[in-house]
C-alpha cells in the first residue's frame, strides 16, 4: 500500500491505527488518501509495515524491550512519542497527542474485534473527549461516533442506525427513525437502541438533553 503523503494541514483528521482487528485494503486507503498524519501505536507498527503504510508518529510506552530506534530507520522520518502512563490504554495517550497538537478530529481503525474488552474500552472512551477531540471508530461494518446534543444527517431508507448509551442518557427524542424515542432514557445492559433505521430517506434527527450517547451506523 502507498503513502498516504497527499499535503494537508491539521483541520484534517487524523488516523489512528490502532492493534484490534484489521479492515479492508479499500477503507483503509480511502482513510489513508485524506490523512495528513498517521499515528500507530507500538503493538501495531509490524502489522502497518507488512503493509508498506508511511507512520509520521509511532506512539506507545514500548516495554518489553521494545526498540522504538529501529523503527525510525525503517519509517524516517518519524516522530517517536513515548507515553509510560499505565493509568491510560495506548489508544487514550494517542487522543491526547492529537489534543496537544491542536488536531480537532481523528479517524481511528484496527479499534474493535479480537478482544472484546479492547473493543468495549476503545468504543466507550470516546465519550471522555467529547469537546475536545472529534473521535470516529470504523471498521468493514460500523461507524461509531459520540453524539452532540443535537444531531441532524440525511439518510436512505433501511439504514441502520443503533443509538448505544455510555452510562444513562436521557430526554432522548427522534424524528425519521422507524422506532422513535419520545423524551426517553437508555441505559447500558438494561435498554439500548440497537438496530433501529431511518423511516424514509432524508433527514433523521436525534436530540437528548443528558448523557452520552454513541451512534453507530452499521451494515453487514
Amino acid at each position: 500500500m502507498s503513502s498516504h503523503h497527499i499535503v494537508r494541514d491539521d483541520q484534517e483528521p487524523a488516523l489512528i491505527i490502532a492493534n484490534g482487528a484489521a479492515c479492508s485494503s479499500e477503507l483503509m486507503g480511502q482513510l489513508l488518501e485524506w490523512s495528513p498524519l498517521v499515528v500507530v501505536l507500538d503493538s501495531a507498527i509490524e502489522r502497518v509495515l507488512e503493509l508498506s503504510i508511511k507512520a509520521d508518529v509511532l506512539l506507545g510506552d514500548f516495554d518489553r524491550g521494545f526498540d522504538a530506534e529501529h523503527y525510525r530507520n525503517k519509517q524516517y522520518p518519524l516522530e517517536i512519542v513515548h507515553t509510560p502512563d499505565q493509568d491510560k490504554t495506548d489508544l487514550e495517550k494517542a487522543f491526547d497527542y492529537l489534543i496537544e497538537r491542536k488536531i480537532p478530529a481523528a479517524n481511528v481503525i484496527w479499534a474493535t474485534g479480537r478482544r472484546a474488552d479492547h473493543t468495549i474500552t476503545n468504543l466507550t472512551n470516546i465519550a471522555r473527549y467529547r469537546d475536545r477531540l472529534k473521535i470516529v471508530i470504523l471498521d468493514d461494518y460500523s461507524k461509531v461516533f459520540l453524539l452532540p446534543r443535537k444531531f441532524e444527517k440525511w439518510y436512505t431508507a433501511g439504514s441502520v442506525i443503533s443509538l448505544i448509551p455510555v452510562g444513562t442518557v436521557s430526554g432522548i427524542t427522534t424524528q425519521n427513525l422507524k422506532y422513535p424515542l419520545d423524551n426517553e432514557s437508555l441505559t447500558i445492559g438494561y435498554r439500548t437502541g440497537s438496530s433501529n433505521e431511518a423511516e424514509a430517506d432524508g433527514i433523521v434527527t436525534i436530540r437528548h438533553t443528558y448523557g452520552d450517547l454513541l451512534l453507530m451506523e452499521c451494515h453487514d
